[in-house]
């Protein structure tokens, strides 16, 4: 069976449908995943606009089961699959490699603070070695806004050196150009290093690195893919500009709510605008001034109702 590839473009952290009971809402999940699929971005379920930390694991697996059953090819999915317990990230990313995905998107144990590089580098030896495939492939997740539990870069040149056909790639959320840059200069074989935001996505190209991984991927999808395509032309730096303006516009409201309140105007779909606890909706309030907005900037999401 030949190897993974290794991926590169723009990926989406899917945002998870909820129905009213705050189940996970399956046949919508495919349905949504489908669309990003045919604008010409992948799959990174379970990321931070996922809500995939107020998810239990057999729901993750439920979702992914349901992913695949329905025809979505694992080739284009990136799960994110670290959690706090060790045994549940072992499990959850056993099960992705199963169902042949192609990559999964792991955040370190992100519980406890001030951990050392020796500990992290355990944890993520411990998944490794617990997985025990050949096929395992890990996208590191450097996220320290939110998870207070940074990556270093010492940790990745051990974690490289250590299991160089594993752990392949990262996504850098620091929103910190300097550390991106940083990565891109180390020189690691073939190590795929994506932005967490379309805004960087240029200077990510033009310095080395293989493409994002956004949450604005869920309702800009086509756009932001079409900088990633045109990097290297006269357009480049125009398309940017755009993608800033919008990801601007979208990011001075709660991005969670957000996204989902775009999805459910767009898909016709007023179930989507579900988050589960502690998230809340936005106000309706803030639902029409986005609307408003998103109209004043000719805003559209071609396909979706």
């Amino acid at each position: 069976m030949p190897k993974p590839d290794r991926f590169s473009g723009v990926l989406s952290p899917v945002v998870t449908p909820f129905q009213a009971d705050l189940a996970p809402d399956p046949v919508r999940f495919v349905a949504q995943c489908r669309w990003l699929l045919s604008q010409g971005v992948g799959l990174a379920v379970f990321g931070t606009n996922s809500e995939a930390n107020s998810m239990s694991v057999d729901e993750k697996i439920m979702l992914l089961d349901s992913l695949v059953a329905g025809g979505i090819d694992p080739a284009r999915l990136m799960p994110g699959t670290g959690c706090c317990a060790l045994t549940d990230t072992v499990r959850l990313s056993a099960h992705a490699v199963k169902l042949g995905c192609a990559g999964t998107l792991m955040l370190p144990p992100f519980y406890y603070k001030g951990v050392s590089d020796d500990g992290l580098f355990r944890s993520y030896a411990e998944v490794i070695d617990r997985v025990g495939s050949a096929d395992l492939r890990i996208y590191l997740y450097h996220i320290p806004p939110v998870a207070q539990v940074g990556i270093s870069l010492d940790l990745i040149d051990r974690l490289v050196q250590r299991y160089p056909g594993t752990v392949v790639g990262i996504k850098d959320s620091s929103g910190d150009w300097d550390n991106t840059q940083a990565m891109l200069q180390r020189g690691w074989d073939d190590f795929r290093i994506f932005v967490g935001s379309e805004t960087l996505l240029l200077r990510n190209m033009r310095g080395g690195g293989a493409g994002c991984i956004s949450a604005t991927a869920n309702v800009n999808p086509a756009a932001i893919r079409a900088l990633y395509d045109e990097w290297q032309t006269e357009q480049a730096d125009q398309l940017q500009k755009e993608l800033v303006e919008l990801r601007s516009l979208v990011q001075a409201y709660p991005m969670i709510p957000a996204l989902k309140a775009i999805v459910a105007r767009f898909s016709g779909d007023a179930n989507w605008r579900i988050v589960r606890p502690p998230l809340t909706e936005l106000s309706e309030g803030q639902d029409t001034s986005l609307a408003e907005e998103l109209a004043a900037v000719g805003f559209s999401m071609p396909g979706l109702s």
